[in-house]
């Protein structure tokens, strides 16, 4: 409240610091989408794709702190929730978990440690995001068609073409991102982080920022608490194996078929996920987050290596300036 409303433009350097997270969060998931569409994880490629899962990973840690730092009813349930997930580990939770409150409860300890950790992680995604950029100018950049450069014909300059393309997108961003900071700031987050953090009131329905409900619709789809907490690891866990899942030869999905109705169904549940995560863990929503999990890691587990195996992809190009050629 201090930066809200004592410090001069406090309420905008805030603003822009929550969406800003969001709209991080946003152009991350286009990218790893666009990756899995466009099998950017298949070999040679492999290191930056583990690379860029663990980038994944360590920005929700950040985000989901940076969450709990407001203190208001949402941080300290999410907190509480989260942090007790630890406590499912057999031998070992219960030390952990206590370990990380810093006392017998979430509490100012946790909190101080939370804030530690959410300055110092983005100095370590900041590492991580430098092998991420090593790792890709190894093998070189994937392209939609899925083929290597062959000659001079399959490149264009940087400037003015790239330029002009991530400028665009940019400005787009930028749009965006204005229009979440001046005109609906508070509309990603949650009204009861507006009332400060009580342990003697539990609120109706805990909720995770939007960018981990898909997570935690999975975390809840499972009655065992420690069940459900390896599930949702394992959900994340499996994004490191997919360039061992997905053996196809043809790299793009632009050229197999099938796979390209599967990837498109596998973002409808993604998104499925997410809406269940926000709604109450009762009747038919644990039910449909079920369906919606076993498909998760359906995907991953059996479609990917079938479609490997059995589909007849089609014929890509053997050029980049073929494929431009004919317009695909």
């Amino acid at each position: 409240e201090h930066i809200m409303r004592d410090v001069n433009y406090g309420w905008l350097m805030r603003y822009l610091h929550s969406n800003g997270a969001s709209m991080f969060f946003l152009a991350v998931y286009v990218h790893i989408f666009r990756g899995l569409y466009y099998g950017s994880y298949k070999e040679p490629r492999e290191v930056l794709w583990i690379l860029g899962v663990l980038i994944y990973l360590l920005m929700m840690a950040t985000g989901f702190m940076g969450y709990v730092l407001p203190w208001g009813q949402m941080s300290l349930w999410g907190a509480t929730v989260i942090t007790n997930l630890f406590g499912a580990i057999p031998l070992v939770g219960e030390s952990i978990a206590t370990w990380l409150w810093g006392g017998y409860s979430v509490d100012n300890p946790t909190l101080n440690r939370f804030f530690s950790l959410h300055y110092l992680l983005p100095f370590v995604i900041v590492g991580v995001v430098g092998l991420h950029v090593w790792a890709l100018h190894v093998p070189g950049n994937n392209n939609p068609e899925g083929v290597g450069v062959k000659s001079g014909q399959d490149t264009l300059p940087f400037h003015p073409y790239y330029t002009m393309k991530d400028g665009f997108a940019l400005v787009l961003f930028l749009i965006l991102y204005a229009g979440f900071v001046f005109f609906a700031p508070n509309i990603l987050g949650h009204a009861d982080n507006y009332i400060p953090a009580n342990k003697l009131v539990t609120p109706t329905h805990i909720v995770p920022e939007w960018y981990l409900l898909p997570f935690y619709a999975i975390l809840r789809a499972v009655p065992d608490k420690l069940g459900g907490v390896v599930l949702m690891f394992g959900s994340i866990f499996v994004l490191f194996l997919l360039p061992w899942l997905d053996t196809a030869k043809t790299i793009s999905g632009r050229y197999r078929p099938l796979f390209k109705q599967f990837f498109w169904l596998f973002v409808i549940d993604c998104l499925f996920l997410g809406y269940l995560g926000a709604k109450p863990a009762e009747g038919a929503y644990i039910t449909l987050a079920r369906i919606g999990t076993f498909y998760y890691f359906a995907h991953f587990l059996i479609v990917l290596p079938l479609l490997s195996k059995y589909e007849k992809a089609n014929t890509p190009p053997v050029s980049i300036s073929e494929a431009v050629g004919k317009g695909t």
